[in-house]
C-alpha cells in the first residue's frame, strides 16, 4: 500500500507528457543536462586552480624522509 507499482509510474509519466508535451520535456532535459555539465566543469576548475592553504591536510604517500 505504501509503494507504487510500475503501472502507477507509467500513468504519471503519460499525464506529464500530455500536460507538457514531448518538445518542452526534451528542451527541459537538455537544459538540465547542460546545467549539470557546467556545474561539474566549474567544480573541476576550482579543484585545479586552488593551491593548498596553510593548515590544510593533504593526503599522499611519503617516498623518503629528507
Amino acid at each position: 500500500m505504501g509503494s507504487f507499482s510500475i503501472w502507477h509510474w507509467l500513468i504519471v509519466l503519460l499525464v506529464v507528457v500530455l500536460v507538457f508535451g514531448t518538445k518542452k520535456l526534451r528542451s527541459l532535459g537538455s537544459d538540465l543536462g547542460g546545467a549539470v555539465k557546467g556545474f561539474k566543469e566549474g567544480v573541476r576548475e576550482d579543484d585545479t586552480k586552488q593551491p593548498p592553504q596553510a593548515g590544510q591536510v593533504i593526503e599522499g604517500e611519503v617516498k623518503s624522509k629528507e
